[in-house]
């Protein structure tokens, strides 16, 4: 009998998600369609090519995480491609240190929960293991070193300080766990911070959620911001408008501050399995938002499995900030 890592399931647990749930707008009104932004395949990959993840470089490029080999591939504005670093292990989630290194959610060896650190040459070192850790994904920058780390089968935020390499659990709460330990499905996922306030997404509950902050880096109480709606990894414009990877939805959606959902691209933009977001950062790029993909191989679209890719997706806005 064929045993599947825990953390493996990451490929598996959105056809669980499609089955269990259907996505709506807050309340029950279904993301309403707009018409058609201008998205463009900037790079494919080879079928069966799992992209996790995506950050935008200062120099404009972008670095995206392919999930089961431990590779991340560096993309220019032209769409050119080419390794950036391979880590002895799984990896999931990418943040930059603001400014600096490549940070990088995973697993050593492929089995050890750990944090890695790239350096701007594409050298990577182990930072740090991550004890008692399960499933480390998204990420967001808190303050200063201090960054954070959603744990999606542990269902807390980990609070990782890259200058002294430790790691604790900065916030647990019943809103980041999932509804059941014994699911393939993720609770918390993706994080970004907007005005003070830390978001993040939970799969499983389908929840997005707001989690006011202190002056000094420390949570106060989860609030549901939305409900009814799966999301992977996201980003936010200067506005507060949110941008969020819906997977095995296949789309791209944007979510209002006051909750209101919006589909700007699915499956015809060649979005089957989008997994993350990040804003361009170039000077021709900065209006739009660029979408990794998996290709549907969590849940096989129509025709089948497609490339992995990086889509543009023209939204008119800019890329809120990272650091903090």
């Amino acid at each position: 009998m064929l045993t599947v890592p825990k953390h493996l399931a990451l490929c598996l647990f959105w056809l669980s998600a499609m089955a269990e749930s259907t996505v709506n707008a807050q309340g029950s009104q279904a993301p309403r369609p707009v018409g058609a932004p201008t998205a463009k395949v900037l790079k494919a990959f080879p079928v069966n090519t799992f992209l996790e993840s995506i950050v935008a470089a200062p120099d404009g490029a972008f670095l995206v995480s392919s999930y089961p080999d431990g590779k991340v591939y560096e993309i220019d504005s032209r769409g050119e491609s080419k390794l950036f670093a391979q880590i002895n292990g799984t990896i999931a989630g990418l943040a930059f240190q603001c400014p600096g290194d490549l940070l990088v959610s995973g697993w050593a060896g492929g089995k050890e929960p750990a944090v890695f650190r790239v350096s701007k040459a594409g050298k990577p070192e182990l930072l740090l293991k991550l004890a008692g850790g399960m499933f480390p994904n998204g990420w967001s920058h808190l303050k200063g070193s201090r960054f954070l780390l959603a744990d999606s089968f542990k269902g807390v935020i980990w609070e990782v300080d890259v200058a002294k390499k430790s790691a604790r659990v900065w916030l647990q709460h019943e809103l980041l766990a999932r509804l059941d330990d014994k699911s393939q499905l993720p609770g918390v996922n993706g994080l970004k911070i907007f005005a003070d306030t830390l978001y993040a997404s939970n799969g499983q509950r389908q929840l997005l959620l707001r989690i006011p902050l202190t002056p000094e880096g420390e949570p106060k109480t989860p609030q549901v911001f939305v409900k009814d709606l799966v999301v992977d990894d996201f980003a936010f414009d200067t506005r507060g408008n949110l941008y969020g990877a819906t997977h095995m939805q296949n789309s791209v959606v944007k979510v209002s501050p006051t909750g209101e959902i919006t589909t700007l691209a699915g499956l015809d933009g060649g979005l089957a399995g989008s997994t993350a977001v990040a804003f361009g950062r170039g000077q021709d790029d900065s209006d739009s938002i660029f979408v990794t993909t998996n290709g549907g191989m969590s849940l096989r679209p129509p025709g089948g499995i497609q490339p992995g890719r990086v889509v543009r997706v023209k939204v008119g806005e800019r890329g809120a900030p990272l650091c903090f």
